[in-house]
């Protein structure tokens, strides 16, 4: 099914997806978006949105098992408090994207924002996961409590994330492409090399990233990555009375 989303007003496109989606349809173009927010947002099931275009802020919150391509740059919000499913973006995303995620899957070709991944969590087998093509400003995976994020700096020269990475972290893993100077990370994560597990799951994951954006696998994994971890699980507990 296709809709043609040109002038069409935030909240009329989304009850047409709603109406759609409960009605079994398995696919869904939008064509000319350009702006309008909250699309798949608590949805459902399988269906899968194809984007072309810029969609707004709070794309795929609360979404619970859809899969959303989109054809272009995103905006900020993406994936807020996501169930399970999958996003797809080819291109840019803003600002926290993945917040307080709690299954699921987010690729981004190139750059992220601020605070992505922040309040990240895991639970049973519940693992989320975003993936980042190019680099990310400040606070990358702020207070993270689990999950799995991996940054792979394609094409950039030098250092290509921002201050205080992983501030507050106490939970999950962050992996990065090369190596981060000390002086960026926050003080509650430790950097360290990858252990054969961490290997496989991030074979699998730049193996996905790369089929879906078309980029050579051997040569994205020729460059080694190091690993963060949170020092403890609960890095300000002596702020609490006990």
């Amino acid at each position: 099914m296709k809709i043609d989303a040109i002038d069409m007003p935030y909240k009329a496109l989304n009850e047409k997806i709603r109406a759609l989606a409960a009605n079994g349809t398995d696919t869904i173009e939008l064509d000319h978006i350009c702006g309008q927010k909250f699309i798949g947002d608590g949805l459902k099931g399988h269906v899968k949105i194809d984007i072309k275009g810029i969609p707004g802020n709070d794309l795929a919150v609360f979404m619970d098992g859809p899969e959303i391509t989109v054809h272009g740059n995103g905006q900020d919000g993406i994936g807020n408090t996501m169930n399970a499913g999958k996003v797809v973006v080819h291109g840019n995303a803003g600002d926290v994207i993945g917040y307080a995620m709690r299954g699921g899957e987010i690729f981004v070709k190139g750059d992220v924002g601020y605070r992505v991944g922040i309040h990240m969590k895991a639970y049973a087998e519940n693992i989320p996961i975003i993936v980042i093509g190019g680099g990310a400003s400040d606070f990358f995976g702020e207070y993270m409590a689990g999950g799995i994020m991996v940054v792979l700096g394609i094409g950039k020269d030098g250092q290509f994330l921002g201050d205080y990475l992983g501030s507050g972290m106490h939970g999950g893993v962050i992996y990065i492409r090369g190596d981060v100077d000390d002086h960026l990370l926050g003080r509650d994560v430790i950097k360290s090399k990858l252990d054969p597990q961490d290997n496989v799951t991030l074979t699998k994951l730049v193996r996905e990233y790369c089929a879906l954006f078309g980029c050579s696998f051997d040569e994205v994994m020729s460059k080694p990555f190091i690993k963060l971890t949170p020092k403890s699980h609960r890095p300000y507990g002596n702020l609490y009375a006990k």
